[in-house]
C-alpha cells in the first residue's frame, strides 16, 4: 500500500472524531491500519512531516502517536529516520498448532533454513522426555524458523527414529510429515522460560548482544498416549508475544 493509500485510509479513520485527544485518535487510525493489513509487517509509515501535513496535526501529535505505538511495540523506529510497523507475532498457548500454522494464520510465510539433521542416539534430556532408553535411536531435526523471510526462532526437534525413517523426506513442516504418515501428535504438554542467547543464536537470529529468548519446550503425544515429539524452539522476544486466554 502506498503512501497516498495510506494517508487516504488514515484521513477516513480520523473523520469519524472519537473524542478522543488527537495524539490518541491517531494511534487507533494507525492500529487499525495494521490491523486490516494496510500497513504491512515491516512497511515503512509515511514519515512524521508528511503525516502532519496530509493530517492537518502538529509535529508534537504526530510524534506523541508514534512515540506510544513504538512504546506499545507496533512499531519500530529504525536507521535513516524509518519508522517501520513492528514484524511481531501472537502464538495462543490454548491450542496446538505448528509453527507454520501460526504464520499462516497471519497472512505470513512460513519458511525454514536447515541447520542440521541427523539420526543419533538421544541426550539424557531427550530420554527423559521421549520415555526411551540409551540404547535407542533418535532422528534430530534443528532448524532456523523464518516468517516472510525474517529469523523469529531456532526449533530443535527429537523424535524417536520409527516415526521418522527418512528424515529428508520433511520438508519445511515437520507435522505436515507426520501427518502424512499416521503419527500427527492430538495432545501436547508445554512449558515456557527466559535464557539468554549464545553468541551462535544470536548470529543465526541478526539480534544485538544481551538478547533474551523465549524458551518453549513441548512434548507431543499420539492418540494412544505414545510420545512422538521432543522439541525445543527459542524465539525471538522482540517479535514474538504468547497469549493465553483465562476464564473464571
Amino acid at each position: 500500500m502506498g503512501d497516498q493509500a495510506t494517508l487516504d485510509f488514515l484521513a477516513q479513520s480520523l473523520a469519524a472524531g472519537s473524542g478522543e485527544p488527537l495524539y490518541r485518535q491517531l494511534e487507533e487510525a494507525l492500529k487499525l491500519a495494521i490491523a486490516r493489513a494496510k500497513l504491512r509487517h515491516g512497511a515503512v509509515i509515511p514519515s512524521e512531516r508528511t503525516l502532519c501535513q496530509a493530517l492537518g496535526m502538529s509535529r508534537v501529535t504526530v510524534r506523541k502517536a508514534i512515540d506510544g505505538l513504538v512504546h506499545d511495540g507496533l512499531l519500530d523506529r529504525r536507521q535513516g529516520a524509518k519508522t517501520v510497523v513492528a514484524s511481531r507475532v501472537e502464538k495462543s498457548l490454548a491450542t496446538m498448532t505448528s509453527f507454520s500454522e501460526d504464520m499462516r494464520s497471519r497472512g505470513l510465510e512460513p519458511g525454514c533454513v536447515w541447520i542440521s539433521r541427523e539420526t543419533c542416539r538421544p541426550s539424557p534430556a531427550e530420554m527423559m522426555a521421549l520415555g526411551i532408553s540409551a540404547g535407542d535411536r533418535i532422528v534430530r531435526l534443528r532448524r532456523l524458523r523464518t516468517a516472510d523471510d525474517t529469523p523469529i526462532a531456532i526449533e530443535t526437534a527429537a523424535l524417536p527414529a520409527r516415526f521418522v525413517p527418512d528424515p529428508d523426506a520433511i520438508q519445511s513442516s515437520l507435522y505436515d510429515y507426520l501427518d502424512a504418515n499416521g503419527a500427527r501428535p492430538v495432545r501436547a504438554v508445554q512449558r515456557m522460560q527466559a535464557k539468554p542467547a549464545t553468541e551462535e543464536e544470536r548470529q543465526l537470529l541478526g539480534t544485538p548482544d544481551n538478547t533474551s529468548l523465549l524458551v518453549m519446550e513441548r512434548r507431543c503425544f499420539l492418540a494412544d498416549g505414545r510420545i512422538v515429539e521432543f522439541t525445543q524452539t527459542k524465539y525471538r522476544g522482540d517479535v514474538y508475544d504468547f497469549v493465553i486466554e483465562l476464564v473464571r
